[in-house]
């Protein structure tokens, strides 16, 4: 795989199914959303880290379902009545946390959604039993919701993830440098997703590609010629 000098244009996150990265730490997950439309009580809930895959798995489904994605933050000024028109799939609930106009759309969003006879996806970073929802009729409907759990990384996923978020900035690694970051970097989607916007920065302001001695300087928080 050659060398490539990272380029000055948007990155594009692919979100399709084939670029979606099958492991032992997702593959649960997956199979709930392949089960789909045959959810229990038509709802299903996906845990797990940043950057585990939520947002991915939620974008696959709705390119099956024709569903409508929301952020839960945006639910508070949203057509509840029309939103449950559709399947629908509501973003990191627990940022509403707190937030009574907000907790009780997603409330009112759940009981018409399911009543008009849709399906309702939910994401989240930790268990339900930790979202911080404060209406208890909301919280008592989520806690006996289906969860699908995506799990830390292992080496091959990671690997994986690391070459696609590359690829998704216009950017062809070398096997070598994939090797030694994941030597070096903290193991989780979040550092993964950190490191890769460093390593583009850092091309881009050296004009330089990135090989293993610029991914050492961004690793050492150093910027020396690379």
């Amino acid at each position: 795989m050659a060398e490539q000098l990272g380029l000055n244009l948007p990155s594009r996150t692919a979100l399709g199914r084939d670029a979606f990265f099958v492991a032992p730490s997702n593959a649960l997950a997956l199979a709930m959303i392949d089960t789909w439309p045959a959810w229990a009580s038509g709802k299903l809930v996906l845990t797990g880290p940043k950057g585990a895959g939520k947002t991915h798995l939620v974008h696959v489904w709705a390119a099956v379902a024709e569903a409508t994605i929301i952020a839960a933050h945006d639910l508070e000024e949203a057509d509840i009545p029309a939103l449950a028109q559709n399947h629908i799939a509501v973003e990191d609930v627990p940022a509403i946390a707190g937030n009574e106009r907000a907790e009780t759309a997603l409330f009112h969003l759940h009981n018409l959604t399911l009543a008009e006879g849709h399906t309702l996806l939910l994401t989240g970073t930790p268990a339900v039993a930790h979202w911080g929802l404060r209406l208890p009729d909301l919280m008592s409907r989520l806690q006996g919701t289906t969860a699908a759990a995506l799990e830390a990384p292992d080496d091959a996923l990671l690997s994986a993830l690391l070459v696609k978020l590359l690829a998704d900035r216009q950017l062809t690694p070398k096997p070598a440098l994939i090797s030694y970051l994941l030597g070096r970097m903290d193991r989780s989607f979040a550092a993964a997703i950190d490191l890769v916007a460093r390593l583009d920065a850092a091309s881009l302001a050296r004009k330089k590609p990135i090989t293993v001695k610029l991914a050492a300087a961004v690793l050492d928080k150093d910027t020396p010629d690379a």
